[in-house]
């Protein structure tokens, strides 16, 4: 993760203060390593639950360095996101919670993390959201670092 310092001068003090400009690993080469989650059929019916809808990265784009992860939520029926229950997950075995590392990016509007990285290879994600009413929608979606 790269960082920069600012320096503040306050009441005479000078304080130094380390900004972080990248998010850093989304994904480890670690976690990349574990076999992949058996896949699964996802057959829904219809759901007013909100929408999930991936704005970057593009599917399909290759990612040879850090790139922003732009996610947003659309609530539907006049119910709210709740927060509380967004959910980023690797599908890995076994399964690897990824929101903590976006959770400092997500907002109820999505997720909007800059400078997230990958190492080299595809990588399918589920982000899982809720609303209000407890209704839940998901997207899978597959991030592809550059070989």
């Amino acid at each position: 993760m790269k960082t920069s310092c600012i320096k503040l001068a306050v009441f005479g003090l000078t304080v130094s203060i380390a900004l972080s400009s990248a998010a850093g690993p989304l994904i480890t080469e670690q976690e990349a390593q574990l076999p992949n989650a058996p896949s699964t059929s996802n057959t829904r019916g219809i759901s007013r639950g909100p929408g999930v809808k991936i704005v970057s990265p593009e599917p399909g784009v290759q990612h040879r360095g850090p790139f922003d992860l732009r996610v947003e939520f659309q609530p539907r029926g006049g119910s709210k996101i709740d927060t509380s229950s967004v959910r980023v997950t690797y599908l890995k075995s076994p399964a690897i919670d990824l929101t903590p590392r976006v959770a400092a990016s997500l907002s109820d509007s999505g997720i909007a993390l800059k400078g997230a990285e990958i190492p080299a290879g595809e990588h399918a994600i589920r982000i899982t959201v809720k609303d209000t009413d407890g209704r839940e929608a998901s997207v899978t979606a597959t991030l592809i670092g550059h070989r």
